[in-house]
């Protein structure tokens, strides 16, 4: 227990606030101080390549954009294959792709299907969970590639914004990690 709350402190520790960013009245976590430090990054990377040990997972997913900053070491950390999800139109060749709802508008992400199959059990990774929009169609995503959602894990979870009421029947019984909860 006292490992756990070392790394949470730790890593909360390394959050900037940053006020009214984007906007006025948005109080944004900057995680930028948390990746420069190398002993916190090692720390972060560390617990989610438990949660991927954890869920058996047999490959991890990262949303764009920090969801690849994440993602990546961790699959390294865990002996897993990484694979971006990224925005309409950023991935070459044949990609299947996801469209969602935003609160003005919507958007569409990609995955190579060809890179997952009905084997994989996937880990998705991002940095915040906020309302669970991107999350939600990453996982349709990966089930319409034919692969198997594992879970999903965060560094953060933003609780006010009802991300996981949203993705809990997405998920399917497969658990959702968030290291910290703000």
């Amino acid at each position: 227990m006292t490992e756990l709350t070392d790394t949470t402190e730790l890593l909360l520790s390394r959050i900037r606030d940053v006020a009214d960013y984007p906007e006025p009245g948005v109080m944004f976590k900057d995680i930028t101080p948390l990746l420069a430090d190398p002993a916190a990054f090692s720390a972060l990377t560390d617990a989610l390549a438990a949660v991927a040990a954890s869920t058996g997972a047999t490959k991890v997913v990262g949303l764009e954009a920090r969801g690849f900053i994440l993602g990546a070491p961790v699959a390294i950390r865990a002996g897993l294959g990484f694979i971006p999800v990224r925005k309409a139109g950023k991935l070459p060749g044949a990609t299947l792709s996801q469209a969602y709802d935003l609160e003005y508008g919507s958007a569409e992400i990609e995955v190579h299907a060809e890179d997952l199959s009905a084997d994989d059990r996937i880990l998705i990774v991002d940095d915040v969970l906020a309302t669970g929009g991107t999350a939600e169609a990453s996982i349709e995503l990966i089930r319409r590639a034919g692969a198997e959602v594992a879970g999903l894990a965060v560094l953060m979870e933003l609780g006010f914004l009802g991300g996981r009421a949203r993705l809990e029947p997405a998920l399917a019984g497969a658990p959702l990690e968030s290291l910290l909860k703000v």
